[in-house]
């Protein structure tokens, strides 16, 4: 059983989450713009911004990520974390980090204030749908959405 640490990403790890984050592109066939991924990069690091970036490390190497963003809601007086982004790498995969990483999540968004977290998938991401049914709920909702 691999030694699989979870922790913030630090300003300085550019380099270690740039594979990751094409990697979670490439799985679902987009192509971010690097000025885009830039500006993530440097709102996960910015006090004003609620978004954050934690890495899984196995063996004290880089091998998934997580980005969450908290938000208010109209349905309760407490914040929200919205999972926005979840990738380990295809070698990784089917070791606990995905979980570790969700549990993560979890724990840091109830120290944040949030009384939910939540996230989307694909349909066919039916592999993550096996450990995400086990985790959480799913509430039924559909998403609609339109570029403007």
């Amino acid at each position: 059983m691999p030694n699989i640490t979870v922790r913030a990403a630090r300003p300085d790890e550019y380099a270690a989450w740039t594979p990751l984050w094409r990697g979670y592109q490439a799985f679902y066939k987009v192509d971010i713009a690097e000025d885009v991924s830039r500006i993530t990069w440097q709102r996960f690091f910015d006090d004003n911004e609620p978004m954050h970036c934690d890495f899984a490390e196995v063996d004290g190497v880089v091998r998934g990520l997580v980005h969450t963003i908290e938000h208010r809601s109209c349905w309760m007086t407490e914040w929200s974390c919205y999972l926005q982004d979840l990738f380990v790498e295809p070698a990784m995969r089917g070791h606990g980090l995905g979980r570790k990483l969700i549990e993560h999540v979890y724990m840091q968004a109830k120290a944040r204030g949030c009384a939910r977290v939540h996230w989307l998938t694909h349909e066919t991401n039916t592999d993550a749908m096996q450990l995400y049914d086990r985790i959480a709920d799913k509430p039924g909702f559909v998403q609609y959405r339109k570029s403007i």
